[in-house]
């Protein structure tokens, strides 16, 4: 129908949700090889802490960092995060 009326249709893709590394002191400290990055989205987020899980103090996690830590692991790893000692 939107064709008969020479409209042109666009499907807005909804932008991946962000994580705001000033948020998250030990996912911020992992990143530190990333100058001038804010934000990652989800699937670098859980990327970064699966690989360089050896460099994160468990004790320091904040409670809003564990949190995110067990929803990235939902989202993106299918409720696990496959860490290396």
């Amino acid at each position: 129908m939107a064709e008969a009326v020479g409209l042109e249709l666009t499907a807005r893709r909804r932008a991946a949700p962000r994580v705001e590394l000033a948020r998250f002191p030990q996912l911020a400290s992992l990143a530190w090889s990333r100058p001038g990055t804010r934000t990652l989205d989800e699937e670098e987020a859980f990327a970064l802490y699966e690989a360089n899980w050896r460099f994160v103090d468990a004790e320091r996690l904040t409670a809003r960092e564990r949190a995110l830590i067990e929803q990235l692991a939902q989202r993106c790893g299918g409720g696990v995060l496959q860490v290396r000692s």
